[in-house]
Order: structure tokens, then C-alpha cells, then sequence
């Protein structure tokens, strides 16, 4: 589905990313772990295209280097950035809307908007309130909805539990456990948790300094003696 190869960003002249190769499978539950300023956010932004790149990224036999980042949406991928990054002044149901506009048929919005608030049942509740009076857990479901709304064939989230209270990130990492043994999608999740992130995929990668250092199974990474160490104090 998603193929990178020596994919390298800079800013001004600095690395960021350093010819990073890697794949997601369809319907694969892919986590990036690592660091700060490992380059995690950067690699989401290269595919989005928000970020220029160098190298190669195809998704379903398409060079997105190629491919204008406003039509990348249309392709089926969909990017729920760090920091949430809801539309505050806007309802709800209006930021949903928002993320549902490259459909075209009405009936898949409504099937979409039906799967999401069954997803996240407070958000129905909350329909009409404006996003920016919610709270920081709320506006996750919020940015996840929003990105469920386009029907993407690959939903990638960054930092999902962010500035969120325990309770509130195992909630939210429960419904992107769904997400992906419940429909089709596949996704790519960028996270500092890494155990819990690991323990939720299917396969994972670890950055460091924008290398690719590591690459597993769950299990595999898991395992391994320098992520017990670097994540685990063991």
C-alpha cells in the first residue's frame, strides 16, 4: 500500500530525515516510535506533503512526490496531526463535515458519520458544541473523527495521546485498536509511548536522530534488550 525508500528531509541544510525505508501492508497496524527530535512528525508531514522530500514515496502505485498534497486526501490517506489542531470556533459536527468534503456521495458520508459517533458516542452528544470548548480527550476524538470522515484507506495518527490524562490515552488507543480490527483501514502511528504502541501493532519502527534503527514485529521489538532499555529502564 505505502512504500518509502531513502526518504530524506532537511531544514536548512540539517537532516531530519536520513533515507528512511520502510512499508505498510494493507490493512497492517504500523507504529513509528522513538524519541523527540527522532523525526516521526516529519515523516507523517513528508507524506502529507507538507514537508518537501527527497527519495520515493508510492501509495497504491502512486508517486505522491508527484502528486499536488491536496489531492493526496483523494487517495485515501488521511494524516490526524500532533496537537489535535481542531477547527475551535466550528461545531462538531462541522469539523466532521470538514473532513468528510472529498466524498461526493451522500449516502458513504452518512454511513462514514454513522461508524464514527458509534466509535466515539460523545461526540454525538457534543454535535452541536463548538470544538474549542472541549476537552483535550474530547478533541482527540475529534481529530480522529475528522480523519475517519474522508474513508481513508490509511489513517495515519501522530501522537494521539499528547497532553492527555492516563485514563483518557487508554480510551483513545482502545478505539484505534478497533479502528483497525474493524474495518479495512490501515494504520500508521506515530507515538513517544512506545510500549503501548507496540503492544498495538501488528509490526513497528524506531527512529533515532532520523535514522531507522530497528525494525520488528511487535513481539520482536518488545523483546529486544535495547528497547527494554531505552523504554522500560531494564
Amino acid at each position: 500500500m505505502l512504500t518509502l525508500k531513502n526518504l530524506s528531509v532537511s531544514y536548512g541544510g540539517v537532516p531530519a530525515l536520513k533515507s528512511v525505508s520502510l512499508e505498510v501492508a494493507p490493512r497492517a497496524f504500523v507504529a513509528i516510535v522513538g524519541p523527540n527530535g527522532a523525526g516521526k512528525t516529519t515523516l507523517f508531514k513528508a507524506i502529507s506533503g507538507i514537508e518537501p522530500a527527497s527519495g520515493e514515496i508510492h501509495y497504491n502505485g502512486v508517486d505522491l512526490l508527484k502528486t499536488a498534497p491536496s489531492e493526496r486526501p483523494r487517495l485515501g490517506i488521511a494524516h490526524v496531526p500532533e496537537g489535535r489542531q481542531v477547527f475551535r470556533t466550528m461545531t462538531v459536527r462541522e469539523n466532521l463535515e470538514m473532513g468528510a468534503y472529498v466524498q461526493r456521495n451522500a449516502a458513504e458520508k452518512a454511513r462514514t458519520l454513522d461508524m464514527i459517533l458509534t466509535l466515539f458516542p460523545r461526540l454525538g452528544e457534543r454535535a452541536d458544541q463548538l470544538a474549542g470548548t472541549l476537552s483535550g480527550g474530547e478533541q482527540q476524538m475529534v481529530a480522529v473523527g475528522r480523519g475517519l470522515a474522508s474513508a481513508p484507506r490509511l489513517l495515519m495518527l501522530d501522537e494521539p495521546s499528547m497532553g492527555l490524562a492516563p485514563a483518557i490515552v487508554d480510551d483513545i488507543f482502545s478505539s484505534i485498536a478497533k479502528i483497525h480490527a474493524e474495518t479495512e483501514i490501515s494504520v500508521l502511528l506515530v507515538e513517544q509511548r512506545a510500549v503501548e504502541a507496540l503492544e498495538l501493532c501488528t509490526s513497528g519502527h524506531v527512529l533515532e536522530t532520523g535514522e531507522l534503527v530497528m525494525s520488528g514485529t511487535a513481539d520482536q521489538l518488545l523483546s529486544d534488550q535495547r528497547i527494554k532499555r531505552a523504554y522500560l529502564g531494564l
